[in-house]
C-alpha cells in the first residue's frame, strides 16, 4: 500500500509541477526569449546600417557628380546611383533613430547605451542638415567609424582603441556645432 501511495503522490506532484510550469513559467520564458532575440536582431541590423553608412559615404565621396567626358546616358546613370546612395543614407539614419532604444538598451554598460543614442541622433541630424554634401559625408564617416569599431570590432580592438574611439567620436560631435550653418537671427547669427 505504501508503494502505491508513494507512486500516486509522485504522479500528482509531477502533474501539478508540469501544469504550473506550463502555465506560469513557460510563457514568461518564451516572452523573455523573444525580447532577447529581438534585441539581438536589432543589434545586428544596427551593425548593418553602420556599414551601409560607411559604404554609401565612401561611394559618394569617390564618385564624381559629373565628368565632361561622360555621355549623357552615363551621366544619368551616375546621377541615379548617387541618388540611390543618398537614399540608403536616409533610410539607415532614419532606422537607427527610430529603433535606437531597442538596440541601445540591450547593451549592459551605460556608456554603450549613451554612445548608441548619441550616434543615432547626431548621424540623423547631420543627414538632415543643410550642410554641403561633402561636409555631411565627412562628418558621417567621422561619427560612424569609431562607433562601428566599438560595437562590432574584434574584442581586442575594442579594448585597445576604446579611449581613442571615444575621443574621435567626441571630436566629431564637437565639429557638428562648429560646422553647423548659422541662421540669421538664431544663436550665433546676425539679426
Amino acid at each position: 500500500m505504501n508503494l502505491v501511495w508513494t507512486l500516486v503522490v509522485a504522479a500528482v506532484t509531477a502533474l501539478v509541477t508540469a501544469i504550473t510550469v506550463g502555465l506560469v513559467a513557460t510563457p514568461r520564458l518564451d516572452a523573455r526569449k523573444k525580447r532577447i532575440g529581438d534585441a539581438h536582431a536589432a543589434r545586428d541590423t544596427f551593425g548593418t546600417h553602420l556599414l551601409t553608412v560607411l559604404a554609401a559615404c565612401t561611394l559618394l565621396r569617390l564618385t564624381p557628380r559629373d565628368d565632361p567626358e561622360w555621355t549623357p546616358v552615363l551621366r544619368e546613370r551616375v546621377k541615379g546611383e548617387r541618388a540611390r546612395w543618398l537614399e540608403q543614407l536616409d533610410d539607415s539614419t532614419r532606422w537607427m533613430v527610430d529603433h535606437v532604444f531597442t538596440y541601445a538598451g540591450s547593451w549592459p554598460l551605460q556608456r554603450h547605451k549613451n554612445l548608441a543614442v548619441s550616434y543615432a541622433t547626431n548621424a540623423r541630424g547631420v543627414f538632415l542638415s543643410e550642410r554641403q554634401e561633402t561636409t555631411k559625408l565627412e562628418l558621417l564617416v567621422a561619427l560612424t567609424t569609431p562607433v562601428q569599431r566599438q560595437f562590432f570590432g574584434f574584442w581586442w580592438s575594442r579594448a585597445r582603441h576604446h579611449a581613442a574611439d571615444q575621443r574621435a567620436f567626441d571630436e566629431a560631435v564637437a565639429r557638428l556645432t562648429e560646422a553647423a550653418p548659422r541662421v540669421p537671427g538664431g544663436p550665433g547669427g546676425a539679426d
